[in-house]
Parts: structure tokens; C-alpha cells; sequence
């Protein structure tokens, strides 16, 4: 792990706080068991602010490409629940894919349970999207 833990900007954290207790009672098993791994891993998550969150970490509308070691490759955007799209690539936060890259940074490495069993995947590349601003302070008002 490049920056030796996760790493989230001040407001998405807040906000992604807020919705893991919305969550938390979620019905399906996996998922739950998802989200409750994520809350953990965010427990000793270094907390900064917007202009000190490096460019290479994955944010909230940030564009990311993963792989395996097994050739599979694919490109989405992270986004909050209501925007989630899969024929737009669009992937919300709250999946198991969502919360097993958030606050990672370029070329780190991640062991996660995915429906399909554990997978190792490495972020290979990351785009940030001006937008995420622009969703907080909407989620804000």
C-alpha cells in the first residue's frame, strides 16, 4: 500500500460514515460482509483534507481501471448509490468492488471477497473527476 493506509478526503468521509449506518442493516449477507469490512478498514484511515488528497487515490467519481492476475481488466467510475449504472460503467461505493478500492492509491494491491470468491486486484489507473466536488456540497444542502 503506497501511502500505508487508506486515505479519504474530510467530507467523503463524513458522508460515507453517514451511509455505512445507513447500511448497516442491510439484508444480503455478502454485501453486509462487505460493508462491514470496509468500516473497519476505515477505522485507521488517514482523514485530509481536499487540497491535500494526492491525485492518485480513488475518490468518489474518481475513473478506475483494475486487474487481476488472471488477465481480467476493466474500467468504471465510482459514484454514489443513486447514480450507479453498470451499462454506464458506473459502480456505486456501497458494492463490493466500491468499497474494496476506496481510499487505495495507483498500483496498489488488494485482496478482497467478491461474489465470485477472493480476487486479488491491482489499480492500475486512476482519473479524478472534477464532479466530486460538486456532489458533496449537493449531498450537503
Amino acid at each position: 500500500m503506497k501511502y500505508g493506509k487508506l486515505l479519504l478526503e474530510k467530507k467523503e468521509y463524513v458522508m460515507i460514515k453517514q451511509l455505512l449506518n445507513l447500511t448497516k442493516d442491510h439484508k444480503d449477507s455478502f454485501q453486509k460482509e462487505s460493508l462491514t469490512k470496509f468500516a473497519k478498514e476505515i477505522e485507521s484511515a488517514n482523514i485530509l483534507d481536499d487540497d491535500k488528497m494526492p491525485e492518485d487515490v480513488v475518490r468518489i467519481n474518481s475513473e478506475i481501471t483494475v486487474a487481476t492476475n488472471d488477465g481480467w481488466q476493466y474500467t468504471f467510475q465510482l459514484v454514489l448509490l443513486a447514480e450507479s449504472n453498470n451499462s454506464e460503467k458506473k459502480i456505486s461505493l456501497l458494492t463490493p468492488m466500491g468499497v474494496a478500492v476506496l481510499g487505495y492509491s495507483k498500483d496498489d494491491k488488494i485482496s478482497w471477497k467478491f461474489p465470485g470468491g477472493n480476487k486479488d486486484i491491482v489499480i492500475l489507473n486512476i482519473r479524478q473527476n472534477n464532479i466530486t466536488k460538486l456532489n458533496i456540497v449537493q449531498w450537503n444542502h
